[in-house]
C-alpha cells in the first residue's frame, strides 16, 4: 500500500511556460485514495491535465512506478461536461474506453463488448445502459462515465468533481462503489471535490492548492479544525 506510483520531483505546472504553481514535491501511492481539494482557479485541472499528460510540466519530474509502461488512466468528468446532442446509449459510451486497444477504423471484438457489459454491471449501471445517456439522471450518468473509465483498464482512476449536480444518495452509491472497486482491484484513485465531509470518508490522503501554495498529508492530519484555520490564514499572509 505504501508502494509509491507516482512521483511529483520539483514539478511546475502552467501553461506557455508559464507556471500556475511550482514546487510540488510529493509520492502517491499505488492503490491509495487521494482527495485533490482547491477553489476555483486553484490548479485543480491543469495538475490533473499535466497527470494525465495533456500539458508538460513546466520544471521538474513526474516519475511512474509503471515498470517502463505508461500509467493507463480512467478519467471521469463531470456528468454535465458529456454533450448531450449524440444519440448515444449508456453502452455507447462505456464502449469508449476500450478504443485504445483497438487498431484505429477496426471493427470492435466480441471479447471487448463484452468487457464493457462487466463493467456496467460491476457498478450497476446495466439494467439502463441500452438508454441514451442524455435521457439518464445524474447518479446513472455518472455509473456509466465511471464504467467507461473502468473499460480503460486503468492503473489510477481520476475523477473530476464525480457527484456535482447529483443527490446525495446517489452520491454516497457512486463513491461507496469507487472505494469498493480500489480495494479489489488496487486500482489508485484521485478525486477533486470540493467536499470535506466526501474527503473526511473516503480519502486517505489530499492534495490542497491553496492561494498558490500546496498542502500534502493524511486527512486526519490536513483537516483538522486547527490546520484549516493555519492554512486559510497562511494563504491571506
Amino acid at each position: 500500500m505504501n508502494e509509491s506510483l507516482i512521483t511529483l520531483d520539483n514539478l511546475s505546472i502552467g501553461y506557455n511556460g508559464q507556471p500556475v504553481l511550482s514546487g510540488l514535491t510529493l509520492s502517491i501511492s499505488r492503490a491509495s485514495f487521494t482527495a485533490i481539494l482547491g477553489a476555483n482557479g486553484s490548479g485543480k485541472t491543469t495538475l490533473l491535465k499535466t497527470l494525465l499528460g495533456l500539458l508538460p510540466p513546466v520544471a521538474g519530474r513526474i516519475d511512474t512506478a509503471s515498470a517502463g509502461a505508461p500509467l493507463t488512466f480512467g478519467y471521469v468528468p463531470q456528468s454535465n461536461q458529456f454533450d448531450p446532442v449524440y444519440l448515444l446509449t449508456g453502452f455507447d459510451v462505456a464502449l469508449m474506453g476500450v478504443y485504445g486497444r483497438i487498431r484505429s477504423g477496426g471493427l470492435i471484438p466480441v471479447v471487448e463488448r463484452a468487457f464493457a457489459r462487466e463493467c456496467l454491471h460491476a457498478v450497476g449501471a446495466e439494467d439502463f445502459s441500452h438508454k441514451r445517456f442524455a435521457e439518464l439522471s445524474g447518479g446513472q450518468k455518472q455509473r456509466v462515465l465511471i464504467a467507461r473509465a473502468l473499460t480503460t483498464r486503468p492503473d489510477v482512476l481520476v475523477l473530476d468533481e464525480p457527484t456535482a449536480g447529483v443527490d446525495r444518495e446517489a452520491t454516497t452509491a457512486v463513491l461507496e462503489f469507487i472505494s469498493q472497486i480500489r480495494k479489489e482491484r488496487k486500482i489508485t484513485v484521485l478525486l477533486v471535490t470540493h467536499d470535506f465531509s466526501t474527503v473526511r470518508h473516503y480519502a486517505e490522503k489530499v492534495i490542497w492548492l491553496h492561494e498558490g501554495k500546496v498542502f500534502h498529508g493524511a486527512v486526519d492530519e490536513l483537516l483538522t479544525a486547527e490546520r484549516i484555520a493555519e492554512i486559510f490564514e497562511i494563504g491571506m499572509g
